[in-house]
């Protein structure tokens, strides 16, 4: 049995899983990163308070999209902040303030998000779903390039 775009539904199910725990983690990177944004403090402020800002804005869009793809495939998306807890395994950050710490942390974050984005990006290949293929294929891309980045503000 199919959905409605034509993919298995026992398949469906099980991405929509995979789906609704990264769009859990990607909620609280959200928060975290706003916290990262407001709080920064140092010599780098200027350039963490913009860069902080902008990775907030991606991270919000990426919601969005992983939101509706998950619609898409016939599932509901996570949408209570108290479930997206229950479920992301990047946890809640306070009261970070340093560069040294802000990059660790998020440094932290970006990897959870691109592993659980190589994972779904395996599955979806292995059962013929191109559109999430490609969303986790740009979304890897932009991972890739953040953690480049924030590793050469550490040296």
């Amino acid at each position: 049995m199919n959905n409605q775009i034509g993919l298995s539904a026992n398949y469906a199910a099980t991405v929509n899983e995979l789906l609704n725990s990264y769009l859990s983690n990607i909620q609280v990177s959200y928060m975290n990163v706003r916290g990262y944004h407001w709080n920064i403090v140092g010599k780098e402020f200027f350039q963490l308070h913009a860069k902080f800002e902008e990775y907030y804005n991606q991270l919000n869009e990426m919601a969005d999209e992983v939101a509706e793809r998950i619609l898409m495939m016939g599932g509901q998306p996570v949408h209570a902040f108290s479930k997206y807890l229950k479920i992301a395994s990047i946890p809640e950050k306070e009261n970070i303030s340093s560069t040294a710490a802000t990059i660790k942390e998020l440094l932290s974050e970006v990897s959870i998000l691109l592993d659980q984005e190589r994972a779904i990006l395996k599955l979806a290949a292995e059962n013929g779903d191109d559109g999430t293929v490609d969303l986790m294929t740009g979304y890897i891309s932009g991972q890739e390039k953040l953690i480049w980045m924030l590793n050469a503000v550490m040296k």
